[in-house]
């Protein structure tokens, strides 16, 4: 388990290049996926994020599904 510090922060880094085009979904994917285990509330939003992109994995996705990613994203660094 890393720090809420650094957690936070890379989510922030990632979901900034994700939405403006650059870093592709699957390396944002992946990063989410690696991520480990942290405690409430930023452990449930890790792990909903992570069940998001399992179950949205296919390539190319709408831009519904892109937002959807994106609002996890911001989820896991919030407060």
């Amino acid at each position: 388990m890393k720090s809420i510090n650094d957690l936070v922060a890379s989510a922030k880094t990632v979901c900034d290049r994700y939405r403006a085009g650059r870093m592709e979904r699957e390396t944002v994917r992946e990063w989410v996926l690696g991520l480990g285990a942290y405690p409430p509330p930023h452990g449930e939003r890790v792990r909903e994020a992570a069940e998001w992109f399992r179950l949205h994995n296919r390539e190319p996705v709408s831009e519904d599904i892109v937002l959807a990613d994106i609002d996890r994203l911001k989820a896991i660094s919030a407060p």
